[in-house]
């Protein structure tokens, strides 16, 4: 693991040079892809091109994840900001219509992603994403939410070698045991979720992505999960227009 991640912080080097940025924002929650993430920033970028931002929603996200969080970015000699998030949260409530438990958990995460784009565009960074290859197959995240980011590091890890890797660089062992949560309600965990232990997921998906059938109940509610979400991969549909003599066909593709 310890190679991979040496190739992974090549390639992050190379895409920034790239792309020619030097700087790049991070979104950490105390949980473990973020902050494998920021590891990998710092090992391509330096600890000083790399800034760290906390955006905890006071009452839904646990003190210890703040605290992990904090202290992490400490660690690793990064600079840090606390953003709290309620008060950009509490604005929705003014609109002419009742929010939904579901708005309201995917208004954080797209507060969240306005928030580092917002200290992206204003110093010259881009946006590194948290999301691993689990959460991305699966569509395990929110569009234009936590899913906006200009590059994903350990996006080609499944969740489980995310932990392996945060093990081999040695990751505190406060965040890489916690359960995995986006925490966008209180007491809100992925695997309870997702209906099974991300190990099984892990499994799943690589005999999905082997072009494998589904056999078993649990095998076929994790695929069509994967098919529902899948217009979180694509770009939004475009109608086009053809001179009125040809025969038309609604979409772009």
């Amino acid at each position: 693991m310890i190679k991979k991640a040496q190739i992974i912080a090549q390639n992050l080097e190379k895409f920034f040079q790239k792309a020619g940025f030097q700087k790049a924002v991070v979104g950490l929650s105390g949980g473990v892809d973020s902050a494998l993430t920021a590891k990998l920033a710092v090992i391509a970028l330096g600890k000083e091109n790399v800034t760290g931002i906390l955006m905890p929603n006071v009452g839904v996200n646990s003190d210890h994840s703040v605290s992990d969080a904090n202290a992490w970015a400490k660690e690793l000699g990064i600079e840090r900001h606390t953003v709290p998030i309620q008060s950009f949260l509490e604005n929705y409530k003014a609109l002419p219509w009742n929010e939904s438990e579901v708005a309201q958990m995917n208004l954080q995460a797209r507060v969240r992603m306005t928030i580092l784009y917002h200290y992206a565009n204003s110093h010259g960074a881009l946006v590194l994403g948290t999301g691993n290859r689990t959460e991305e197959v699966l569509g395990y995240f929110t569009k234009y939410g936590d899913g906006g980011a200009d590059v994903l590091p350990i996006g080609n890890l499944y969740k489980m070698e995310v932990w392996e890797m945060s093990k081999a660089l040695n990751l505190p062992e406060s965040i890489i045991q916690k359960p995995p949560s986006a925490e966008l309600r209180e007491g809100h965990t992925d695997e309870e979720e997702i209906g099974m232990s991300y190990g099984k997921v892990d499994e799943i998906l690589r005999k999905f992505e082997a072009g494998g059938v589904a056999e078993t109940e649990q095998e076929k509610v994790l695929w069509d999960r994967i098919e529902a979400n899948r217009h979180k991969h694509v770009m939004p549909p475009v109608i086009k227009i053809l001179d009125e003599n040809q025969d038309q066909h609604p979409l772009i593709k």
